[in-house]
Formats: C-alpha cells, sequence, structure tokens
C-alpha cells in the first residue's frame, strides 16, 4: 500500500503530456467554443486548432517545471473560502 500511494504523490496524472486538470480545462473551454465558432460565424478550424496546440504545448512546458500543478489548484480551491468571522477583527479567523 505505501508503494501506490509514493507513486502517486511522485508521478502525478497527465493527459497527452501535460498535468491534469490545466489540460482538461484547455479542451473544455476551447472544444465548444471552437464549434460554436464554425456554427455561428463559420470560423475556418485550424486557427482554433492552432490555439489548442499552442496553450497545450505551453500547459506541457509549465507541467514539466511544476508536475502538481493540477494537486495545487485543487488545494487551492478547497482551502480559498471567505470566512465569517464571529468577532471585529483583521483578516480571516477560522472560528466556528
Amino acid at each position: 500500500m505505501r508503494e501506490m500511494i509514493l507513486k502517486a504523490v511522485a508521478n502525478p496524472p497527465k493527459i497527452l503530456w501535460g498535468p491534469f486538470l490545466p489540460t482538461l480545462v484547455n479542451l473544455a473551454l476551447q472544444f465548444p467554443l471552437m464549434f460554436m465558432s464554425i456554427g455561428v460565424f463559420d470560423v475556418n478550424p485550424i486557427i482554433f486548432l492552432a490555439t489548442i496546440v499552442g496553450v497545450h504545448v505551453g500547459i506541457v512546458l509549465y507541467g514539466a517545471k511544476e508536475p502538481h500543478i493540477s494537486t495545487m489548484i485543487q488545494a487551492y480551491g478547497q482551502t480559498h473560502r471567505v470566512s465569517r468571522n464571529l468577532y471585529k477583527v483583521k483578516g480571516n479567523k477560522f472560528e466556528p
């Protein structure tokens, strides 16, 4: 069991050589935008394919530098919550 945990920490999941979450966000935003633009404005899809590949290359390069960017994004989303303070103080005080 210890090996599985170490392997998951050492090798974060990747899609097409890029970090999991940024790659999915890139594809989830650009593909619908591409199909809507083709249908509504009759735009050439090669422009969108070039931007998808260009952004993905940037994500792959950044993922090589920081392989745990998906985990960092998920952790930021879970911890960046605005709390309601019970007492008048400056900043966030995590009180029940």
